[in-house]
């Protein structure tokens, strides 16, 4: 375990999924991104959708990871534009209950990250996405 995913242990119910999302987010932090302490979570039943909208910077890159701690959920993000247009680099992923997308923001300005839970053995799954750029 990392030091930072350890800086989560004893965590309060609900916030459960950001070891797993910062999980997905270790071998990019060897990259060098740099990983905000802020996050966003809650739960969602299958087949539900969050919009997250987050201020992006042109010059910057950034990569969000999506986690959850139902191993048997399979989760998405995707990350568009002010206008709807999926603006994601095609190096992204998928693998069960994790997910992550890289975005290179061509402008300024204000972007929507869409996590979804696409399946899940439970009837609400708790999530967590983090970021990072550099």
């Amino acid at each position: 375990m990392s030091e930072l995913q350890a800086s989560w242990q004893g965590c309060p119910p609900g916030r459960l999924s950001v070891p797993f999302a910062l999980q997905a987010a270790e071998p990019y932090i060897k990259e060098g991104f740099q990983v905000r302490e802020d996050y966003w979570g809650g739960d969602l039943a299958a087949g539900e959708k969050k919009a997250v909208r987050q201020q992006l910077f042109k010059g910057n890159e950034y990569w969000f990871w999506l986690g959850s701690e139902v191993e048997a959920a399979k989760v998405s993000v995707h990350v568009y534009d002010s206008e709807g247009k999926l603006i994601e680099q095609p190096d992204g992923w998928q693998k069960g209950h994790f997910a992550a997308a890289h975005v290179i923001p061509k402008n300024t300005g204000s972007y929507f990250v869409i996590v979804e839970i696409e399946q899940s053995p439970e009837e609400r799954t708790h999530w967590a996405l983090v970021y990072g750029f550099r």
